[in-house]
């Protein structure tokens, strides 16, 4: 390249640079790139104002306030502790009664919906599991398991926090959205102002335009008894009653306190069998300001990159491996490089 293409080459790309800094469309995209970071969505809802008087005549602020996850919750309220009670009693007339309870806590740190929370959850059937999230770490573990550190969480911990506190979510999910909330003024509670609702089985809501969800991917042998029998329930179960109540923060819009009993059905005509759930739900926050001081636990096992297996079973019993082409568990042949 000559001295004079090289000199024309270079001025080219001067005046482009130059062009694209003056460029209104390239300055928007520059600056769009280099702002801060959005905050996450959860400290947004936080922010956003939901009078807890228009529950009653509301129900979007409703429907937030009901719905609200344990990330916002402690974005609002700060450290605290939850506990919750839920009692199932199913019935037919083929069968005896179907109990089930279950006991829900979670204790939660400061530092919003990244602080430390402390998770667990136990059943009448002596059944749960504990979660923890500690310095950003997080450990996991069945009822009667040893804690084991998840280095890679891929959101376990959040959706294990969410769930272990959305009975109230659930239940109102359960009844169609028919929660009827009836104000009866105000009450103190743990030392804050709450506005007490009285809750009443509400009028079937309006379902014309449903969302358009993709169908269910159907089994190769058809589906079994029992998942037929669970979406005929929720496909075709009808509230009965619902009554209780629940206080709700005036300060944060947080639900404080809530006590719930409800009734639904199945009708025969549209199962095998009529079929009868009865549900109740007890739920409080305490200790409202105040750091559990969580720690990790004491003992807990490394992370691992897969379950042990079958091998390693075998391995720890003592039994010795196979040999290629023997079968698993059993002896094989003795390898002629071992012998004498």
């Amino acid at each position: 390249m000559s001295r004079l293409v090289r000199s024309t080459f270079i001025a080219a790309l001067a005046l482009t640079a130059a062009a694209c800094t003056s460029d209104p469309v390239d300055k928007a995209a520059k600056a769009r790139i280099f702002s801060p970071e959005d905050p996450p969505k959860v400290v947004a809802s936080a922010a956003e104002k939901l009078p807890p008087e228009d529950v009653a005549d509301n129900p979007r602020v409703a429907r937030r306030i009901l719905g609200m996850e344990a990330a916002e919750v402690t974005e609002r309220l700060g450290p605290h502790t939850y506990k919750a009670k839920v009692d199932f009693e199913w019935t037919t007339k083929e069968a005896p009664p179907v109990r089930l309870s279950e006991t829900r806590t979670l204790r939660a740190g400061p530092g919003g919906v990244s602080g430390d929370f402390h998770g667990q959850l136990d059943n009448s059937r002596d059944q749960g599991l504990e979660v923890m999230r500690v310095g950003g770490k997080v450990y996991a573990r069945n009822r009667y398991s040893t804690f084991r550190q998840r280095l890679r969480d891929r959101g376990m911990a959040e959706r294990t926090r969410a769930e272990l506190t959305g009975a109230l979510r659930d239940m109102d999910a359960l009844f169609q959205g028919r929660m009827l909330l009836e104000p009866q003024g105000t009450i103190t509670y743990e030392g804050r102002t709450a506005w007490r609702y009285q809750v009443k089985l509400g009028d079937k809501v309006d379902a014309s335009a449903p969302k358009q969800l993709p169908a269910l991917l159907e089994p190769k042998n058809g589906r079994d008894e029992t998942t037929q029998r669970r979406l005929a329930f929720f496909e075709h179960r009808v509230p009965k009653s619902l009554d209780g109540e629940v206080l709700v923060d005036a300060a944060t819009s947080v639900v404080l306190k809530t006590r719930l009993d409800g009734h639904l059905t199945v009708p025969a005509d549209k199962t095998p069998e009529a079929a009868d759930l009865r549900m109740s739900l007890e739920s409080a926050l305490t200790g409202i300001g105040q750091d559990p001081q969580l720690q990790p636990p004491e003992k807990f096992l490394p992370d691992a990159d897969k379950p042990e297996g079958i091998a390693d079973a075998l391995d720890r019993f003592g039994i010795p491996r196979a040999k290629t082409g023997a079968d698993a568990g059993t002896p094989g042949e003795t390898d002629p490089e071992d012998e004498g």
